[in-house]
């Protein structure tokens, strides 16, 4: 019995220090919740920044869908002859899902419904194109983004003017303008692209500015007035100018392929095929060049050449055209002009005026309804002219450098068939429309030619324009005067002539006609004052052609691009004589810097012309100094050999005259130096020639 208590109080023990030994350990662990007063100031965006940018969003899948206010309120009865007409209005701006009507328990409608497109693009296109739209004299449709709302909610009471952006310095853009001889800049782009340079064309040499490895991805451009210089990459655009060509600004838009910019440089347009963002898609984008912000973007799929984009003279408008539809936008808002598009049927083309607000398109033949050329003033909208066209293939128009004239080349057929989807036209011939923008009521003239046309081009100062035209071996260029209340007049006929381009100098007066589709590179330059071919020169499969800014140069490039061997380029005077060449292989590509708009009036420049030669005496002789200046550098250099050569002698001369005590000691005072005028040591030698004489008779 003993036994058993002590092992009960042993168990026991066992069992008490096992629980004090549990609730130390319970005792022990630390206390993790937080005081009662404890106030919590970390938000969940600085612990979970990056995780709660991601959660899910009360809007999240609804990008596509718009909010038409504005429906009629109707009945029952009449609800499918209302949604046929706002689905068939609506759908003009890409696919539609889904429709959604609220209606009261009568069956009315509220007044308002949810489209849903394909995608983000189609609803934002909706937005643009019908909001403030007139359905009927009672009813303006109000269209906004579902997404919308989210923002206008945010909106705060009271508002903050945005605070003031540091002043960043550009630099002087326009240095080379102050260039002392007036000379041009050109970028070169050799080694398969892989290396970019910018020279100045001094004479007689050109000098290397700037050279870069791997500056350019693709392709490089000057912008229009030469202010930037363009590179293109995979992931953008970039724009270097100043005298250092620093980089100035540059735009994200990855697999960028194309760009413009807008005729006064304040907006860049680039376009990539296959980009689309996240969220809204887009492969068109507006920049303001200034201060680097996105203005505006599109996703177009569009059939015309590029420029999509094209924007008037001021840059004030652009436009854009689609199946049927001309839209006009204005800047710097980027809305629609007057929130309305034009309806065109078949409208193919449309192009600016160069120097005034003016739109010109054509749209096609429709049944019995003919082609026609319209002019439109913008922002009026007033129709100022239009030409009706009858059988007409395709048209191509043609703006005057001044915009004086507008040429709209007119392809016409006899006959017509119908191949499936494609047409078939026979018996082609030829019209040159041409509008006569600066006299009342716009006069046309027609120019008609039977054979096919090859090229056209306007004389950029000047009235005149030229045209390839004929087949093989007959290919003959013509060129035709226009003036003031006359039909254009044919002035020059020059036949059997071996050419598929033509380019006039920037000043006119001087074209060149040039053959680049053949290997032989056959140039001709002629003077259109009196048609005289001043010279016919040869560039072995020259690939292009460009004319310096001044008219004083012309360069014909052999590129990498269309040969494979004797690749770089020739520079020629305007009269068509050798300059120089440079070859180079696998060179690429040549460009002249632009130059902006003279300061001085049409009358100044006149002015000038007049006494041109009253300055040309001081030009000639800088002329030929430059011209000299490679024989005045070997001549300085011969010079500076000869000064060497003759101190070197001298020093030669005076040690050998301190030597001569010493040579005389070693000679027995035999002076040998004047070893000539010893005549002890002179040896006399005669010599004999037999001269062989012949005596032939003559009868």
């Amino acid at each position: 019995m003993a036994k058993k208590k002590d092992a009960e109080k042993a168990t026991q023990n066992d069992e008490n220090s096992k629980q004090e030994k549990s609730e130390a350990v319970e005792e022990e662990e630390p206390n993790f919740s937080d005081p009662e007063d404890y106030v919590d100031n970390i938000s969940d965006e600085d612990l979970l920044g990056d995780i709660v940018k991601t959660r899910p969003q009360e809007t999240d899948g609804v990008e596509s869908v718009i909010v038409v206010d504005g429906i009629p309120q109707i009945s029952a009865e009449r609800f499918e002859k209302l949604r046929n007409v706002v689905s068939k209005l609506f759908s003009k701006a890409g696919e539609i899902v889904n429709e959604c009507y609220p209606k009261t328990p009568e069956g009315n409608t509220k007044g308002y419904c949810f489209i849903e497109y394909a995608n983000a693009a189609y609803a934002a296109e909706a937005v643009t194109l019908l909001n403030n739209h007139k359905l009927d004299r009672q009813h303006t449709f109000t269209v906004n983004l579902f997404t919308d709302f989210k923002k206008y909610e945010e909106i705060p009471d009271q508002w903050e003017p945005p605070a003031p952006q540091p002043y960043t310095d550009m630099g002087n853009l326009h240095y080379y303008l102050l260039e002392p001889d007036s000379s041009d800049q050109y970028t070169t782009v050799v080694n398969r692209g892989n290396t970019v340079q910018i020279w100045l064309n001094t004479v007689p040499e050109p000098l290397k500015i700037v050279e870069k490895e791997r500056w350019t991805e693709t392709y490089v451009k000057w912008s229009p007035l030469g202010t930037y210089f363009t590179t293109i990459h995979q992931a953008g655009v970039a724009l270097w100018g100043g005298p250092d060509f620093a980089r100035k600004m540059r735009f994200a838009h990855p697999g960028v392929q194309f760009i413009d910019f807008s005729p006064s440089e304040k907006y860049l347009v680039t376009y990539s095929p296959n980009f689309e963002s996240q969220g809204e898609p887009k492969n068109l984008i507006i920049w303001d060049i200034r201060t680097g912000q996105e203005k505006r973007s599109f996703f177009l799929n569009c059939q015309m050449m590029w420029p999509f984009i094209r924007w008037s003279h001021d840059d004030k408008y652009f436009a854009r055209s689609d199946e049927d539809i001309l839209s006009v936008y204005e800047t710097p808002s980027f809305g629609l002009l007057n929130k309305k598009s034009f309806k065109i049927p078949g409208i193919r083309d449309f192009s600016w005026s160069p120097t005034d607000n003016i739109l010109a398109y054509w749209m096609a033949e429709d049944k019995d309804v003919p082609a026609r050329v319209t002019l439109i003033e913008i922002p009026s909208r007033n129709e100022i002219r239009s030409k009706n066209l009858f059988n007409v293939a395709d048209c191509r128009m043609h703006w005057q450098k001044s915009g004086d004239y507008l040429c709209v080349k007119v392809d016409r057929y006899s006959k017509i068939r119908k191949e499936k989807n494609d047409a078939k036209y026979n018996g082609m011939y030829y019209n040159f429309e041409i509008f006569h923008m600066q006299e009342k009521q716009i006069p046309v003239d027609s120019v008609e030619v039977k054979e096919s046309i090859h090229a056209f081009a306007w004389e950029p100062i000047g009235s005149k324009f030229a045209i390839i035209h004929g087949d093989q071996p007959n290919i003959c260029v013509s060129f035709y005067g226009v003036k003031t209340g006359q039909t254009p007049a044919l002035l020059k006929k020059l036949e059997k002539k071996c050419c598929n381009h033509l380019f006039w100098s920037p000043a006119g007066q001087y074209i060149v006609l040039a053959d680049l589709r053949s290997s032989s590179g056959v140039l001709e330059f002629v003077d259109t004052n009196d048609f005289n071919v001043m010279a016919q020169q040869e560039h072995f499969q020259a690939s292009d052609v460009e004319w310096d800014p001044t008219g004083r140069y012309v360069v014909t490039v052999c590129s990498f691009w269309k040969a494979k061997v004797d690749t770089g380029y020739s520079v020629w005077s305007f009269q068509g004589k050798i300059l120089r060449r440079f070859n180079s292989g696998a060179f690429c590509q040549l460009l002249w810097r632009p130059r902006p708009p003279p300061l001085l009036s049409l009358k100044e420049q006149e002015k000038v012309k007049k006494n041109l030669k009253k300055y040309s005496a001081q030009f000639e002789s800088k002329d030929r100094m430059r011209s000299s200046r490679a024989s005045k550098e070997l001549v300085e250099k011969r010079r500076t050999l000869m000064n060497e050569f003759n101190a070197y002698r001298e020093k030669c001369h005076e040690t050998w005259v301190e030597q001569k005590p010493r040579r005389l000691q070693l000679r027995n005072n035999v002076d040998t130096d004047e070893i000539e005028s010893d005549a002890k040591n002179e040896d006399e030698e005669v010599i004999e020639f037999f001269v062989k004489e012949e005596i032939t008779i003559i009868d």
